[in-house]
């Protein structure tokens, strides 16, 4: 099965488009924040890029932020 990248639900400042990003490659979301500030600062074209990235990276489906601890067991 092939990976996909999507926008974070829950770990997200704006549109979840830098959490998302950070959950695809594994690394640290703060860093690809800080990458995306670094980016727009110098070249002037990021705040474009994360507007566009924010419109065609869909975001993660409900199922994928269910958290084990939250799911209720029935015992019976």
């Amino acid at each position: 099965m092939s990976k996909k990248i999507y926008r974070s639900r829950t770990d997200k400042k704006l549109g979840g488009v830098a959490g998302g990003i950070a959950r695809y490659f594994s690394i640290d979301p703060s860093l690809v924040r800080l990458l995306w500030v670094i980016a727009s600062l110098y070249w002037g074209a990021g705040l474009i890029f994360y507007i566009a990235a924010w419109i065609i990276i869909p975001e993660e489906p409900e199922w994928d932020t269910i958290d084990i601890h939250d799911a209720k067991v029935d015992d019976n």
